[in-house]
Order: C-alpha cells, then structure tokens, then sequence
C-alpha cells in the first residue's frame, strides 16, 4: 500500500469540509449510546484491506445475526475525508469507518461528527490496554478518545542493495545513521551514476508532504517529540534546524531532486533510496533487492532507540449512528488479537498493539523481513492531535519548501516565522 497515495486522502479537508457545530459527539445521546442493531461500516480501498474486511464482517455475522454489519468502500469522491466530512455534515455518516486519518480528527471532532470512545463503560480501559502508552498521542485536547489507534506503517529508509553496490557501498551494511554518513553515501550513488539521486522524496507543497522528509528525522532527532506539543510548536529549535539544514544540503548538493518525479522513483531505480513504511516490502520485494534502516540523525542513535513517524490510519465512531453499543462491540471485535493478527497476514501493516512481535510471534518468525518495522513500531511519533491540524502542517510546508527545497529564504528564519504562525492557529478553538 502506498502510505503517500493514502496521505493524499486529506489534501483538500480543510477547503472541503463545513465547521458545522463544536467539540465532539455523544452521538445520538444516552440512547444511541447503549442501541443494539444493524450498522454499517466503510472500509479502506486497498484490496487487503477490502479482504480482511469482508472476512471481519463475515466472522461477526455468523455469531451476530440480530446485529449484521452491511460493509462497503468508502465512496468515490476527490478524497476519502472529503467524503467522510460531508456524511458527517449531512448526517449520514456510517457508523465505523476503518481509515480515519489522525490528521483529520480534529475538523471531524469540531464538526460534531465523532463519539468520544470513553463515554463507553470500558472504552479508555480498551483502547490503552491494546494499545499501550502510545495511545496518549491520540488523545485529544479535552482528554477524550474520539478514535482508536489501529495500523501504522512506521517509516524508514528503504535501499535498493544492488544501486548501492553499483556506487562502491557495502550493500549490507549501507552507512547512513549519521548526517555527515548519509550525506557521504548519497554523494557516491549521485557522483557514481548508480541513481540519479540517491533519495527522491516529493519536493511539492502539499501539506502532508512533511510527514514523509522532515517529521521521520525531525522524530529520531528529539527522541520522539511532535510538531507541536503544549499549544507551541517545537520544530523552531536546535534539532528543528539540525534537519532542516540536512535536506538544505541533500538538495543543495543534488542529492535529492528539487523537481516532482512522476512516477515511482524508486520503483523505477531513479533514487536508490526512499523514506516508505512496511507496505514497501510486498511492493517491492519481488523486484528490488533491498534492505531498510532507521532515519538518520545528526549523531547516529542506535536502532533500538530511533523513533520515525507512524503514518497510522485509526477507526472511529461517527455519531450519526443510532446503534452505537454495536458499533462499540463492532470496533472492540475488530481490533481483537485475533482480528489484528488476520490483518498483519493480509496487509503487513502494524497493529497499533503494545509489544507486537510478542503478540504475534508466529507471524513474525514466518516474515522475518517484517520483523525490522515491528521493532520500530514500537517508537513512533504521530502528527499532532489539535485544533486547526491541516492549516499548520501547511504552513510549515510552505516554509519549509521555500527554504530548505528551493533556497528562497533563510532556513532559521524560516523556521520562526512559521513557528510564529503554528502557535497562532494552534492557539485557536
């Protein structure tokens, strides 16, 4: 699955979705809350998604025929959040849908749209007992759960072996956990012809753009710190810089490409390397020969303690559902051991479950190549849960392109004056 195919599920969400009320839903209030019946659900297009769907739905039926889930894809529209956020204004939101982007959860919350999962007798028990202590990233700012932590793809640098051994690299063991490691590496693959760049990641403006060059290092850098943490942005900062001035130089040096491949650069043997999560691997893996390791930074931090992004997806109860106490059986059901472990076999994706390589050590011993994303799982760093999410990621986009892609203006400065603007909108309701 490609994780920046589904990021652009919420490009236009802050354009297309009317603020229609505040804060989150209780749904249909205390009735709703406790109904039983019939609900339906959406699903992810991805065809191992729709799988794994179509056999939750199946094994839940059989067992619950006064309370059948009626699944189907999400509908066509220009984005999936574009869609969702439309149900919610009209009313006729599904009651779960299986690819609730975190990013989009605070429009959702703000338009009403969301039940908040702890007003369930045992819903914040739930949701941090599967998912452990990374299950307060998801929390929102008045203390609730309007979405439960579902799949990551923690993301790292994947490496074609055989381009590397081309440009005079140690295909096996590749040195790129320093700054200085990396820069060096890249400059033989470019210097060598094996790639026209040795990384590609896309250089345009859209807002999630961010979460797949500068948030992964930024994450590895500060230990896992967010964007934005306390109603202030971090990322105008020491460390902030210290990536900021690393890309300056991929792209100053041509290391990495300032205009927008189309197509698939590593894919393609453009780029020998790409920033992608453990989807790359049943994409990939049958073509390139390759390998991953973690992000680099700027001293090189040791595997086990490097965080990267998620780029989870998560579920979410709308409240436009009149049988919410199936809906919540629905939602515990399908994020059971069982149910996460048919999804890590059909998908490759990472159930957001503590220690999962201990949950699911059959899986893992038969998929060893997988057990490189399971242990980063573990130390992941997820967008910010606040108010006004999709405008600050893009006013650090802009910034940040201007700067660091295109060299228009002062990488410090620009770091401020976005950080300027972030802790404006991050201050509003």
């Amino acid at each position: 699955m490609n994780t920046k195919i589904i990021a652009t599920l919420a490009l236009t969400l802050a354009l297309a979705l009317t603020a229609a009320g505040c804060g989150g839903g209780d749904g249909g209030g205390s009735e709703a809350a406790i109904a039983t019946g019939p609900i339906k659900i959406w699903l992810s297009n991805n065809p191992e998604e729709i799988a794994w769907g179509k056999e939750m739905v199946a094994a839940w039926n059989a067992k619950n025929p006064d309370q059948k889930i009626t699944a189907q894809e999400i509908p066509a529209g220009k984005t999936s959040e574009e869609v969702i956020g439309a149900a919610i204004t009209a009313g006729n939101a599904p009651c779960l849908v299986f690819n609730t982007s975190p990013a989009a959860v605070p429009q959702f919350q703000k338009q009403g749209g969301l039940v908040a999962l702890d007003s369930f007798e045992d819903g914040k028990e739930y949701i941090e007992t599967r998912t452990g202590p990374a299950a307060e990233q998801y929390k929102s700012p008045d203390g609730s759960y309007y979405q439960i932590p579902w799949k990551s793809n923690p993301v790292m640098i994947f490496y074609n072996k055989d381009l590397l051994k081309k440009a005079g690299i140690d295909p096996e063991n590749p040195p790129l956990s320093t700054y200085d490691e990396f820069l060096a590496t890249s400059e033989k693959i470019v210097s060598s012809n094996a790639a026209q760049a040795a990384i590609w990641p896309a250089p345009t403006s859209e807002f999630f753009q961010s979460w797949f060059d500068f948030y992964p290092l930024y994450a590895a850098e500060t230990g896992g710190k967010q964007l934005v943490e306390d109603g202030e942005a971090t990322f105008d900062s020491p460390e902030g810089k210290a990536v900021a001035e690393f890309w300056k130089t991929m792209y100053e040096k041509g290391y990495a490409q300032k205009e927008k491949y189309n197509g698939d650069s590593f894919g393609d043997a453009k780029a020998a390397m790409s920033i992608v999560g453990p989807w790359a691997i049943a994409v990939y893996g049958d073509k390139i020969n390759w390998g991953a390791a973690p992000v680099p930074t700027s001293e090189g931090t040791v595997p086990e303690e490097t965080y990267t992004f998620s780029d989870a997806k998560n579920v979410a109860i709308y409240s436009a559902c009149n049988a919410q106490g199936t809906a919540w059986e629905v939602l515990k059901f399908a994020t059971s051991q069982e149910q996460d472990g048919s999804l890590l076999e059909k998908t490759g994706q990472m159930p957001l479950r503590e220690n999962i390589e201990a949950a699911f050590p059959d899986y893992f011993e038969a998929h060893p190549d997988y057990k490189t994303f399971a242990a980063q799982s573990a130390r992941t760093v997820e967008v910010p849960n606040i108010p006004n999410s999709i405008e600050i990621w893009q006013k650090f986009r802009d910034q940040y392109t201007s700067s660091v892609i295109f060299g228009k203006s002062n990488v410090d400065a620009a770091l401020s004056k976005a950080a300027r603007e972030v802790d404006e909108l991050a201050g509003q309701s």
